[in-house]
């Protein structure tokens, strides 16, 4: 039986971390996947808003788990998160990203959690989780690299002359085919772990393994890859801008998905020691509550971070934006299956930069950018810091 005090410090948790994955949803997870398709005017504003909410929520309840977890567990070592510790890091990172939305800068998500948990777990008197922190930086700091090199690469052989742009675009297609049956799912994989499209149908087949690699996996893998490939060559068959726009969509729908299943952890997160030390609430339903933040917050404070990022970073066109969101599918789907918190704002700001500079970098804001990350930069320590010293200030008063 857990007391009435217990309880209540638990309900103001669990109201910081609503506070929370409704900032997310307004900022990071609810505006980055479809700015570059508003941008290259294949969906109007408050539509994107409505249709990444939706997304966002399955992403957080189908994949949400491993971030989750790596967020409540993995970030201190040697302590675990109080309720007075998860509230006060929930409030200062929702705060630093709410600032941001009003602003209309894009903060850095995972840049504000992390720090924040960091801050209040190091004031408990934890110890560092320093092989997580290298996992975490080498992830932000090869994310524009990555990102940004694969956008410019794509977007220059998209511009090129000496490649029919339609089956250049079939191929891409086939590629995020394969990247698709390929994401882990936790409805597709035995309880406590996730699994895939092609891992599931592959299971069924009598193929034999060869030199380590299950080649029933390989050719489902491939089939299922020709298979989008072909189904993208027809549609630009009957209209060459209408299929492209069809893809962008699709697009923009998985980097709305793959942003729920990362974005989620980073408000439930906290609160994940909390259910296990004092209520048997499965994490099923946790994540179903922080998708419904997310929701909440992509449909009420998206729009306008969408339209920052579609209008102000770069003037994209479909190729461009094409170029922009494949890289961030894949960076995302790698940050969801490695547990590792990832700010979709540094993902898709670096490949939409990217692709801009494909085209000479017409349209790319340089002052913009550098203000943006500067404010990335200065939220992790600004997090870090108010985590600590609030924590500090109000153990001492409680």
């Amino acid at each position: 039986m857990v007391d009435p005090a217990t309880l209540a410090t638990l309900g103001v948790a669990g109201l910081a971390s609503l506070f929370m994955a409704w900032a997310i949803g307004a900022g990071s997870s609810g505006s980055t996947p479809f700015a570059p398709a508003v941008g290259a005017n294949a969906i109007s504003v408050m539509r994107a808003g409505l249709v990444v909410g939706l997304l966002g929520f399955l992403g957080a309840v189908l994949q949400g788990a491993n971030v989750t977890e790596a967020v409540g567990n993995d970030l201190i070592v040697g302590v675990s998160i109080t309720a007075t510790a998860a509230i006060v890091g929930l409030v200062t990172a929702a705060a630093l990203v709410a600032v941001g939305v009003f602003a209309g800068y894009p903060i850095a998500t995972a840049f504000t959690v992390t720090g924040a948990v960091v801050g209040v777990g190091l004031a408990l008197g934890g110890d560092p989780a320093w092989a997580k922190y290298r996992e975490i930086a080498a992830l932000w700091v090869a994310t524009p690299f990555l990102g940004g090199g694969a956008a410019y690469v794509t977007a220059r052989l998209l511009r090129a002359e000496s490649i029919p742009e339609r089956a250049l675009t079939s191929v891409l297609a086939g590629v995020v085919g394969a990247l698709v049956v390929n994401v882990g799912f936790t409805v597709l994989g035995p309880p406590g772990e996730q699994g895939s499209i092609a891992g599931v149908l592959a299971a069924g087949l009598p193929l034999p393994t060869l030199a380590g690699v299950d080649a029933g996996w390989v050719a489902v893998t491939l089939a299922l890859a020709a298979l989008a490939a072909v189904a993208l060559h027809v549609d630009t068959a009957r209209d060459p801008e209408a299929g492209q726009r069809h893809f962008l969509l699709v697009l923009g729908g998985l980097v709305a998905f793959s942003a729920g299943g990362s974005q989620v952890g980073l408000a439930i997160g906290p609160l994940v020691p909390l259910l296990d030390g004092n209520l048997a609430v499965p994490l099923l339903a946790v994540l179903v509550g922080g998708g419904l933040g997310l929701l909440a917050g992509s449909w009420t404070g998206a729009p306008r971070m969408i339209k920052a990022l579609a209008q102000d970073y770069s003037s994209l066109g479909p190729r461009r934006s094409i170029a922009a969101l494949i890289p961030s599918f894949a960076i995302a789907q790698t940050a969801v299956a490695f547990g590792i918190p990832v700010s979709f704002n540094e993902i898709i700001v670096s490949a939409i930069v990217g692709s801009g500079y494909a085209a000479g970098g017409a349209g790319v804001s340089t002052r913009k950018m550098l203000y943006t990350v500067l404010a990335w930069v200065g939220s992790l320590v600004l997090a870090f810091g108010v985590g600590y010293g609030a924590f500090v200030a109000v153990d001492a008063v409680l």
